[in-house]
């Protein structure tokens, strides 16, 4: 199930998207899951919407990052996000 890019995706959509691109410990497999976009069209996703800037230090931080890859993830890290991610305060 592809998504088409960025011209069909609603704003929270395209938020999250970002979001999950950023964050470490979710990997390019977990976007792929939930919104269809490969590594390659998450790259031309991250582009479109990124100022150019951001989308060089985002693919600079990415490129190093064993844990983007499920294949490559050590295998201590279970979950991909942290433990006190989304938790509601109270």
């Amino acid at each position: 199930m592809k998504q088409p890019l960025n011209s069909e995706l609603i704003l929270h959509e395209q938020s999250r998207i970002i979001e999950m691109a950023w964050e470490d410990r979710t990997t390019f497999e977990a976007i792929e899951i939930q919104y269809g976009l490969d590594e390659s069209a998450l790259m031309k996703f991250m582009q479109s919407v990124l100022k150019p800037s951001s989308y060089r230090l985002w693919r600079k931080r990415v490129k190093v990052r064993s844990s983007k890859h499920q294949q490559l993830r050590v295998a201590k890290i279970t979950r991909a996000f942290c433990s006190t991610q989304y938790k509601i305060c109270r």
